[in-house]
């Protein structure tokens, strides 16, 4: 009886959280008013809270008033493109910086991907899109920002490696006592990172595990994710980093008090 009690408490508990996802509020910012039309629409059947705008100038003036749990930004626009909208967000003078970002890149256009990825975004899907893709990206970038740990209520234990300190529950890294700024991929490949300290964990697995979806032969997500992630990091060994590239393998944590 007390078992079946415990399951029904986690299965609400975990489609509570689902739920929570799926009715989260999404801003669409795009000069092309037919296809924002068509996808708030999709996104609205779908469960989520979603809205437009057509420039990036209004699309910064909203977010001023109003907050959103996740964007999703086109790169070229009239007046203020995706990249500088996001270089804005991103550039830390704006309280809704951690906003999670999904950018429309055009098709095949791998520098729209790597320039946005290294500005921040913390995904993208080349136009044109299949919207229900679209859709579970942003719930992939939505669990990642997410600060309640779906573990049937479970918080999980605060990790640290050397200096550095994560709280998974929180949302919160440190870095020698200083709060690390990242966004929700940053986050999620520290975490895994530091769950295998002193251990090579494959791109398979940080695409997978860290950005909710299968890797890919010429995907440089991760790389570009880990390459910002660097740069938020204090150097801890003479090569400037405390993570390491293993070559043909992926990257490792390393453990400078364990001396690996």
């Amino acid at each position: 009886m007390h078992s079946g009690v415990h399951w029904r408490s986690i299965v609400a508990r975990i489609d509570g959280i689902a739920q929570s996802v799926s009715t989260s509020s999404i801003l669409m910012i795009d000069d092309d008013a037919d296809l924002c039309g068509m996808v708030v629409t999709y996104l609205k059947d779908d469960g989520f809270d979603a809205c437009s705008v057509q420039s990036g100038e209004a699309g910064l003036e909203l977010m001023q008033s109003q907050s959103f749990d996740a964007l999703i930004l086109d790169v070229m626009m009239p007046g203020l493109n995706g990249h500088e909208v996001l270089r804005r967000l991103r550039s830390g003078t704006m309280a809704i910086s951690p906003v999670p970002v999904l950018m429309l890149t055009a098709r095949g256009d791998d520098v729209d991907k790597i320039v946005g990825l290294e500005s921040g975004a913390d995904d993208y899907l080349a136009k044109p899109c299949n919207l229900r893709e679209l859709a579970a990206r942003l719930r992939a970038i939505l669990r990642r920002s997410s600060q309640t740990p779906v573990s049937g209520g479970t918080r999980s234990q605060p990790l640290a490696v050397g200096n550095i300190r994560l709280d998974a529950s929180a949302r919160q890294a440190s870095q020698e006592g200083q709060s690390l700024s990242l966004t929700g991929a940053e986050f999620s490949i520290l975490q895994i990172l530091m769950e295998h300290a002193g251990s090579a964990v494959s791109k398979e697995v940080l695409m997978k595990s860290a950005l909710g979806r299968d890797y890919l032969p010429y995907d440089r997500s991760v790389d570009v994710h880990v390459a910002n992630l660097r740069k938020k990091l204090h150097p801890s060994n003479a090569d400037g980093t405390p993570i390491k590239t293993i070559r043909g393998v992926g990257y490792q944590l390393i453990d400078t008090e364990s001396g690996f």
